[in-house]
């Protein structure tokens, strides 16, 4: 039913079942314009009130689009153990993306569970099985890890992928989630604060503001940090947003980082506006985004797997292509992949 997604829905973005990795007041970390001692904030966002939670509940009994049952697959590609030369893409699903490149191996977010929530009974549930199974990753050297939400957190996922490596990948998150990583078997887990970097072989990760929100209980909402990363390589910068309202984050990094060879940027879970619109793209958003980022070549997430918000399950891509042609950008450069699917980037200046 659609009360019950929905609720679910708000589960994910409010927290409202579970003290699954909850961090505790342990830990302080230096006052700031987005750490008040306490809880973390936005710098350009504003947050729902109980009145709206009730709302968007109520809106959700009529208002949300029903999505197929189940979505196959087309046979994935078997995938490469390196790239030395370029970047190869493999879009896994949601946003779980690999990325190879300069000899690396980095995975985002890693998610293959069937559901997306506190508990294994009920909540969102995949509509398309991950595009390459977990089995099939190679040796894994980076994982980049945006929110502690359930559809970006995966602990199952985590755990499986920790005991198939050889060693510890580096794991990276932001400031107060290395308590809930080190608990899957990471315990050299990062965290980082907005700005902050970290050097990973050939690359330098940094962890850069967004405008999200975290929280996986009751009594954890803002205590850790959400974030986007760029992580600069020898075969060009890459970008992946995590999760994300539209802010001037994107202008500033563009200027600062860009141009980037690859941007990773969410095009789904974006209806009704009114209630999504501080943490979540729509594809309007996410082309802006694109350009303000200075992106050579951006690729689609978040999108077509788990049914999260009111949109259809073809509407993200529909609007994509609307939102290119309305803004003059090439299909080209920013584009979609199935789930499995891989493509081959080269930057412009190679």
């Amino acid at each position: 039913m659609p009360l019950t997604r929905a609720f679910c829905v708000v589960l994910l973005l409010v927290g409202c079942a579970s003290h699954q990795g909850l961090t505790k007041d342990n830990k302080e970390w230096p006052l700031s314009t987005h750490y008040d001692g306490k809880h973390f904030n936005n710098t350009n966002g504003s947050d729902k009130a109980a009145g709206d939670i009730a709302k968007f509940l109520w809106q959700s009994l009529w208002s949300e689009k029903p999505w197929p049952k189940t979505v196959d697959n087309a046979p994935a590609d078997p995938l490469a153990a390196r790239v030395t030369q370029g970047i190869r893409v493999t879009y896994i699903n949601h946003a779980t993306v690999l990325i190879q490149a300069a000899g690396l191996n980095i995975l985002t977010d890693p998610v293959w569970s069937k559901r997306v929530s506190p508990v294994t009974f009920a909540g969102p549930k995949r509509v398309r099985a991950p595009g390459v199974s977990i089995d099939a990753l190679p040796e894994i050297d980076l994982i980049l890890v945006s929110h502690n939400h359930y559809d970006h957190l995966d602990t199952a996922s985590l755990k499986k992928l920790r005991a198939q490596q050889e060693k510890e990948p580096v794991i990276v998150s932001g400031l107060g989630n290395a308590k809930l990583l080190k608990k899957q078997g990471y315990p050299s887990a990062l965290e980082l604060d907005w700005g902050e970097h970290v050097s990973v072989g050939p690359a330098t990760v940094h962890f850069v503001e967004c405008q999200h929100r975290s929280g996986r209980g009751v009594t954890d909402q803002m205590k850790t940090l959400w974030g986007s990363f760029v992580v600069e390589t020898p075969a060009g910068n890459l970008y992946f947003a995590g999760d994300t309202g539209y802010s001037p984050h994107f202008k500033e990094q563009g200027e600062r980082y860009g141009p980037f060879a690859l941007s990773l940027l969410p095009i789904g879970a974006y209806e009704p506006r009114w209630f999504m619109k501080d943490i979540h793209l729509n594809p309007e958003e996410a082309v802006q985004a694109h350009q303000d980022l200075n992106s050579q070549q951006s690729l689609g997430i978040h999108f077509g797997v788990f049914q999260l918000t009111w949109e259809t399950i073809d509407q993200p891509v529909i609007d994509l292509e609307h939102a290119l042609r309305q803004q003059q950008v090439p299909q080209t450069a920013f584009w979609v992949m199935e789930p499995g699917a891989w493509k081959m980037v080269m930057p412009s200046d190679q």
